[in-house]
């Protein structure tokens, strides 16, 4: 008897959502490893990050998009069509929400710009662990009457609950296609952008209010030694002299925290010992000058 293989299946998922609903955190429980920052500031992705799941039915690419928000900068700018525009790109979308919070302006508004998604649609409601059924089921009700979703699947990124029951249903929704990327390969990103978003993050972790979205790192050199060690000089940054100051910190003490944070993160990541050289310059503004936010990575239509 002839057994019937099943089709291989692949494409591009966007993870969308408000602000500080658990993206980042789910897109690094999906694939295994850190490669997206989290932080419980909001806005703290700026890029979209390609995160690759792979399984033997089928090879699931995420973009990991900005929280859509109301931008105040040229930088906000950005990050709200990178995420704006991730909706045209993909095979699916997934929309992630704070079922904790329950349903709010930012998520109708949205819901809004979904009604133009002709691909389909998983309601995805995140942080489970912290409501009780009827809460939850409550919120599904709400979500419901305002869209016609593909799947609703109920789950916690911190922990993992419902996580595999999500990229199941998911890979069903999912064209027969090729795999993109070798199995064990989990980012398209280079080393040098995953290890400047993993600085960011404990700076974004260890600083003020005043501090997280008035920073930006850069990877100057990365290179291994004779001896293995891989050396990496990056530079912070900010926006105005107070701000330096405050993460240098007394006699260079913050500046001395967050990278030996950073490196043990980076020593996992490269699978190697790491010597982390910081340095922190000021660009004033540098969030509304189009060429200094060039030179760091953004583009601008």
């Amino acid at each position: 008897m002839e057994v019937t293989k099943t089709a291989f299946k692949s494409g591009f998922v966007a993870i969308i959502g408000r602000p500080n609903v658990g993206k980042s955190t789910l897109m690094n429980q999906i694939i295994g490893q850190k490669i997206a920052i989290m932080s419980d500031k909001p806005q703290t992705t700026r890029n979209k990050i390609h995160g690759v799941y792979t399984s033997g039915s089928g090879q699931i690419v995420f973009l990991d998009t900005p929280g859509i928000h109301k931008p105040t900068s040229k930088l906000g700018d950005y990050m709200s069509k990178v995420a704006h525009g991730t909706l045209g790109e993909v095979d699916a979308v997934m929309f992630l929400v704070d079922v904790a919070d329950g349903i709010g302006g930012g998520d109708r508004y949205i819901i809004e710009q979904l009604k133009h998604v002709t691909t389909p649609v998983f309601l995805v409601l995140n942080k489970i662990d912290l409501v009780q059924p009827e809460k939850l089921f409550e919120v599904i009700v709400q979500y419901k009457d305002l869209y016609s979703f593909a799947e609703v699947v109920p789950v916690s990124a911190l922990k993992g609950n419902n996580v595999t029951t999500l990229l199941e249903q998911i890979i069903r929704y999912l064209p027969e296609g090729p795999q993109y990327y070798p199995a064990d390969q989990i980012t398209d990103h280079p080393e040098q952008f995953v290890c400047a978003e993993l600085i960011r993050e404990k700076i974004l972790h260890l600083t003020r209010e005043e501090i997280p979205h008035s920073i930006a790192v850069q990877i100057e050199d990365m290179r291994v030694e004779a001896n293995g060690v891989v050396h990496i000089s990056a530079v912070i940054f900010v926006e105005r002299d107070s701000q330096k100051g405050i993460v240098i910190g007394k006699q260079g003490s913050l500046l001395k925290e967050i990278g030996k944070q950073a490196r043990r993160d980076i020593e996992t990541l490269l699978g190697s010992k790491t010597f982390l050289e910081l340095w922190v310059k000021v660009k004033k503004d540098w969030r509304n000058q189009d060429r200094v936010l060039k030179d760091l990575g953004f583009r601008h239509d």
